[in-house]
């Protein structure tokens, strides 16, 4: 059975550059979940609002744009524009977790409102061009939540389910439910995709042990931590130097156009001080530079930083190329 892996959502990490200069240097990803596009009143769409969408800022990865809405009117403005840019799949976000989207009843603050779901789907999935996808967690505050919804969307033709297992109030604390998780694919007629907790090999291997017949997979901070990490999962293999290089080249491509894209030096250094949050983690000595690139306030600072840190030998760390000892003889 092929695996098939989506790029998971990350608000301020996985915009349309991100995407596309990923894809121009690493392999694996079918395709992403663009972060959440907000409805509007009215039927104007600005175009400020499509501008991350648009097929000629995306045409190095497939995309599914997200939409975050409880107004089903609102939700079907937005999705016709989309349509008439050519998405066939619109993906309707039901697992933000965040309190400050989850509190206004949106994202996964719909999750223990069945009949609020329920009258939002009869509205939109008759009225939309194209499918739906929803993205969702087990419920916002229990995780028999799900019993209830999953049922009520067999009703409706959905062109998958990602479900993140845990609760919209764990945000991201506690392990997966993966009982949970088994028990959705008992009850859904719908293809489900797995997302939660797969940061390396070994963790995806558990996963999809427990659960051969899932070929879908979300995977969002293990990707951007190690961007290897979906060509491993698919077979691939990589030498700990080349690919210690290439990601060398990917850092300084995203370090290049961000430099073209963002307003100035402080939003330059705010946005890659963000990414080496993720990147650190797949180096023994990733604490380190994180630490120095957080202490620097100009460019050339955060440059000297990073110049340094990619002329020592690559410190992998055990997991993150799937060879042991591989990446050992690179400590």
């Amino acid at each position: 059975m092929s695996i098939r892996i989506c790029l998971a959502p990350l608000r301020g990490i996985s915009d349309a550059l991100f995407r596309n200069t990923y894809a121009r240097f690493f392999d694996g990803i079918d395709w992403a979940v663009t972060p959440f596009l907000t409805t509007t009143r009215g039927a104007r769409i600005k175009p400020s609002q499509l501008a991350e969408v648009l097929p000629e800022n995306n045409r190095r990865m497939p995309v599914t744009p997200q939409i975050l809405s409880k107004t089903a009117d609102h939700f079907i403005v937005l999705a016709e524009a989309l349509h008439r840019l050519g998405y066939e799949t619109v993906n309707w976000n039901l697992g933000c977790p965040y309190p400050m989207v989850a509190k206004k009843g949106r994202g996964s603050g719909l999750l223990h409102q069945p009949q609020v779901v329920e009258a939002f789907l009869e509205r939109v999935v008759p009225n939309i061009r194209g499918r739906l996808s929803i993205k969702m967690r087990l419920g916002r505050f229990r995780t028999d939540e799900m019993e209830r919804l999953l049922p009520l969307f067999n009703r409706f033709d959905l062109r998958e389910i990602i479900i993140h297992p845990r609760t919209g109030i764990q945000m991201y604390d506690g392990e997966p439910d993966l009982a949970a998780f088994a028990q959705c694919l008992t009850l859904s007629h719908h293809t489900l995709v797995y997302n939660g907790d797969i940061v390396d090999l070994p963790s995806f291997s558990r996963v999809q042990g427990q659960f051969p017949s899932v070929k879908d997979w979300m995977i969002g901070r293990g990707a951007i931590v190690n961007p290897f990490l979906p060509g491993l999962i698919k077979g691939a293999h990589y030498d700990g130097e080349e690919a210690f290089r290439r990601f060398q080249q990917f850092h300084d491509a995203l370090y290049h156009r961000y430099g073209q894209k963002l307003f100035g030096p402080s939003h330059l250094l705010n946005r890659m001080k963000g990414l080496w949050g993720y990147f650190s983690k797949a180096f023994y000595n990733g604490s380190v530079v994180r630490k120095k690139i957080h202490k620097t306030t100009k460019a050339i600072e955060y440059e000297a930083v990073v110049k340094r840190f990619f002329e020592e030998p690559p410190h992998w760390k055990d997991t993150q190329l799937g060879d042991e000892k591989e990446t050992r003889s690179f400590e």
